[in-house]
């Protein structure tokens, strides 16, 4: 006896050591104030840390991507009225507005209870950490994914996958995840892999490393391609984000600029447009150099 209680009075110091040497742990978001926070590791811990300055940006100033922003809205908009919604996943050309829908949903439903997580990919581990911390709250949350891929070791695509549709544990209903990324199957794919494909009859067998890469985006309930502009979509996206700066409409000679500004940068986004746009107009507004 006396033996047990000398382990149990070492283990009680060894404990008190310990809660002296890590960080206090963060107090609770007050997610009636808050509309988006971000999961980061700092000290050993992960914790929520709100976010203080909301992107301004709204659906109206996506352009040429309305029939995306039409499946997507709907979506959030069934999310946020209680009804049944999918997790969704945004994949295709860069500078498309993939994140900047994200944000503007944000901002079109916060009033109506939308709160947005921020998650990169090394902290989707924690995922069961994220969704104990937030599954009893009246708010509808979208956890949010950026620029996601992976490769076959990490650890964050099996919690992913797990959380999405595999685990014993469901998504509560207050959660959804919305992921951007650049590649419709998140993981890089090797000619070689295709070989092991079988075709038997009509029907295509695929290798079973093709099955294990496909298998984590098939779990997304509702999947929403973009793509490049065209010049024409290119030049009024353009002209749209010249007139949200209460500048001169668009003209022949910022058109020529905008198309030269495209070539550099070798790509006709939208973010490109908006780059330009805040370049020209802090340009025509500087004084001229002496």
């Amino acid at each position: 006896m006396d033996k047990l209680e000398t382990f149990l009075s070492r283990a009680r110091e060894v404990l008190d050591r310990l809660d002296a040497v890590l960080p206090p742990a963060r107090p609770a978001v007050e997610w009636e104030n808050t509309l988006a926070c971000r999961w980061q590791q700092r000290n050993g811990r992960g914790a929520l840390f709100p976010v203080t300055k909301i992107h301004a940006i709204h659906l109206h100033d996506l352009q040429d991507i309305d029939r995306q922003k039409q499946q997507v809205n709907q979506n959030t908009q069934q999310f946020v009225q209680g009804l049944s919604a999918n997790n969704v996943l945004l994949t295709g050309a860069r500078g498309t507005g993939k994140s900047s829908l994200v944000k503007a949903l944000l901002n079109e439903y916060s009033g109506m209870g939308l709160r947005v997580i921020e998650v990169d990919k090394s902290g989707l581990i924690d995922l069961p950490e994220i969704i104990e911390a937030i599954s009893t709250r009246p708010e509808k949350f979208i956890l949010y994914c950026d620029d996601l891929s992976f490769n076959a070791a990490e650890s964050g695509y099996q919690a992913l996958k797990a959380v999405l549709d595999g685990s014993v544990v469901a998504l509560p209903d207050n959660l959804l995840i919305y992921a951007t990324s650049n590649r419709r199957h998140l993981m890089p794919e090797q000619m070689s892999e295709n070989l092991g494909t079988k075709y038997i009859g009509d029907e295509i067998h695929p290798a079973e490393s093709v099955e294990e890469k496909i298998s984590l985006s098939e779990r997304f309930g509702l999947w929403v391609s973009f793509y490049p502009f065209t010049q024409d979509e290119y030049l009024n996206i353009v002209a749209h984000w010249l007139a949200h700066f209460k500048v001169a409409p668009l003209d022949e000679v910022s058109r020529r600029a905008a198309l030269q500004w495209a070539l550099t940068r070798g790509s006709r986004s939208g973010r490109v447009a908006g780059q330009f746009a805040r370049s020209w107009v802090g340009a025509q507004q500087s004084p001229p150099a002496s």
